[in-house]
């Protein structure tokens, strides 16, 4: 009779990885399960919800957008002193775009005490 000097681990190691495997795919969708818990009503209803940020965009050739409304910069100052210091703005510049045309924009929304910027960019894509 042939004598066994070790045992062969590797059809273990293969079934754990693949138990592993589906433990990890099933405990994703547990933990974006909702939790049951009863909430408890408030006298006070909720405040208004914050409003949608203003978008200030710059295209390649330098020109102004305020809510996809073209606008020269006279106009965009006057729009800037009228909001809020709590207003939300999302700024959109080409990458192409003369970077003078951004950073004046950048000055006119610290001049206003408008601190509250979204400089949005695009994920690369996989």
């Amino acid at each position: 009779m042939k004598r066994m000097d070790s045992i062969n681990v590797i059809p273990f190691i293969d079934i754990m990885l693949v138990l592993l495997a589906v433990v990890l795919a099933t405990a994703t969708f547990i933990a974006e399960g909702r939790l049951d818990i009863a909430l408890p009503e408030a006298e006070q209803r909720p405040g208004e919800a914050p409003a949608a940020p203003v978008e200030i965009a710059i295209d390649a050739g330098g020109a102004l957008y305020f809510d996809a409304v073209p606008i020269d910069l006279d106009d965009l100052e006057a729009r800037l002193d009228r909001l809020d210091t709590a207003t939300a703005v999302a700024l959109r510049v080409d990458k192409t775009a003369e970077f003078g045309a951004f950073v004046s924009v950048i000055d006119l929304l610290r001049a206003r005490g408008l601190e509250r910027l979204n400089i949005t960019t695009r994920t690369p894509r996989p």
